[in-house]
């Protein structure tokens, strides 16, 4: 009979002794929410999620129709071939008029060679230097000419490659992938339908580590720094209570009045501050539930 009167005293104790514990304050949990939206538009080609699915960091889960970017990237290139076939060759439209002015320079060195030994006047030397001279404008002007049209062509070509990296972003952008390691919460479209930028695509929680926001008076604020350890109490139930280690992650640097639904440690007193708690959730802790901390 002494047996069970203490068996009896030590279950009553293990019962109590979670409700036993002082809690600070109290609050909800919550996670990370990140809601992903379409980059690009078209019809949604591919999209295999469904709530309740685990997703890793750039997972791949569907597309969006990128065939006219691909046709248009197609045109782009096509545009590209026919600016490189426009460009001029400067050294062969230019081999004419350096020959030319090769044998005006030969003959110049002649003619004044035969002028140093009296067989020629010096009119000859000076009417095929100016000659040389001709030719050697003609043959600048001409090259520039062709340079300035090769640097045209050139800025052309550099526009068609810009316009196709545009392209080949949006054709990324396509890719419908999934931001952060988490849990799918919301799906909010489906394969079939069309996208476009901005459009909500699915909603996506870092359900590994929750937070629980909490409410303390500026009493309490005084008394509390960032990165501190506390316990966090989770209700299962009526009576069922599971505690978790918690570390202060975020104070609010602005006090508000205290929500409807909040109760503080003072009995809701008209200013407090928000704050987190980190908490590594062991897969029982869900967005929403009812927690304490103290700390």
């Amino acid at each position: 009979m002494a047996a069970l009167i203490w068996v009896a005293c030590l279950s009553a104790c293990k019962s109590g002794s979670g409700r036993g514990n002082k809690a600070d304050a109290s609050g909800v949990f919550e996670a990370t929410e990140v809601v992903v939206s379409a980059q690009a538009s078209g019809l949604i080609m591919q999209f295999e999620i469904e709530e309740g699915l685990v997703l890793k960091t750039g997972q791949r889960i569907g597309y969006i129709d990128t065939i006219p970017l691909h046709l248009k990237k197609l045109q782009l290139l096509a545009n590209i071939k026919t600016v490189e076939s426009r460009k001029t060759d400067i050294p062969l439209q230019t081999a004419a008029l350096k020959e030319q002015l090769a044998t005006q320079k030969r003959e110049l060195q002649r003619f004044e060679n035969l002028v140093d030994a009296h067989a020629a006047n010096q009119k000859q030397v000076d009417d095929i230097r100016a000659s040389v001279h001709v030719l050697e404008k003609q043959l600048a002007a001409q090259t520039q000419l062709l340079q300035s049209g090769n640097r045209s062509l050139e800025q052309e070509r550099l526009a068609l490659e810009v316009q196709i990296a545009q392209i080949e972003d949006q054709i990324v952008k396509s890719v419908i992938a999934c931001p952060i390691n988490g849990t799918v919460l919301a799906k909010y479209s489906e394969r079939g339908e069309l996208a476009a930028p901005g459009k909500a695509l699915f909603k996506v929680a870092d359900m590994e580590q929750i937070y629980l926001r909490a409410y303390l008076t500026s009493a309490q604020l005084s008394q509390i720094k960032l990165g501190q350890k506390c316990t966090v109490w989770a209700d299962f139930g009526e009576k069922e209570r599971k505690s978790y280690d918690g570390v202060l992650s975020w104070i609010s640097n602005r006090s508000e009045f205290t929500p409807k639904n909040i109760q503080t440690r003072n009995e809701r007193d008209n200013l407090v501050y928000a704050v987190k708690i980190a908490v590594q959730n062991d897969g029982y802790l869900k967005i929403g539930m009812y927690g304490e901390v103290g700390l």
